[in-house]
């Protein structure tokens, strides 16, 4: 099996330096924490990056390109294009995913 580079888009680094400095408002510790388990939950995409499933809300549309890996609360979407595993977004799932990705695509 060949393995994937894994990118992180400019998108999917702001999200997650967003998240770290929210948490980090309460605990530098639990920060560095959930800091560790987002990136080490993306590691296994080098190997096997079909493993995430379909985003649901984009199914809905006929949108199979992207997928996902539940990191809970947090949802890691990416696309593979030519053994390159782009991170595009962590959202936290409790958001509304649809009108978050609505206003990116809009922007």
């Amino acid at each position: 099996m060949k393995k994937c580079d894994v990118i992180w888009t400019d998108t999917a680094k702001k999200d997650l330096n967003e998240i770290i400095e929210y948490i980090a408002q309460d605990s530098i510790e639990i920060a560095i924490q959930k800091y560790e388990k987002i990136k080490e939950a993306a590691e296994p995409l080098v190997l096997v990056p079909d493993q995430g499933r379909v985003i649901p809300e984009l199914l809905k549309h006929n949108i199979t390109k992207f997928k996902e890996l539940i990191i809970s609360p947090w949802r890691l979407m990416y696309k593979i294009e030519n053994n390159v595993v782009y991170v595009m977004a962590v959202i936290d799932g409790r958001r509304n995913i649809e009108d978050i990705l609505l206003q990116r695509l809009l922007r």
